[in-house]
């Protein structure tokens, strides 16, 4: 499995806190945030950090992924965790950029594992 990179999660209480936190970090990046809602969350993707806000139990439940790691393949990442021991308890799924799934690794950590690579 090749990882290509990892993503750091930022919460926040709110859309204006959203707001201001993606625009620091268009600062800082040179990068422009690439905006998506999912399950009721609010996201703000910019270079390699995830601004996130969203209710309170949704927000909770996404605390619990330690990061969220790039890979070139999501299936190519399934097969090579599940060999290895892991538990994929989510996915793979489409995102708006690509697939991802939710991964319990052996020492109770809890990872995303996404790609660009759109669903067939």
């Amino acid at each position: 499995m090749e990882i290509l990179g990892t993503t750091l999660r930022i919460y926040v209480d709110d859309t204006e806190a959203l707001d201001t936190t993606a625009a620091f970090y268009e600062r800082i990046t040179g990068t422009p945030a690439l905006r998506f809602e999912r399950g009721g969350v609010s996201v703000a993707a910019v270079g390699c950090f995830l601004v996130m806000t969203g209710p309170r139990e949704e927000i909770d439940l996404l605390r619990k992924v330690t990061a969220t790691v790039a890979v070139r393949d999501v299936t190519h990442a399934h097969t090579t965790l599940t060999a290895a021991g892991a538990q994929i308890i989510a996915g793979p799924v489409p995102t708006p950029v690509g697939r991802n799934l939710i991964a319990l690794h052996p020492d109770g950590s809890v990872f995303e594992y996404v790609d660009r690579n759109p669903a067939p």
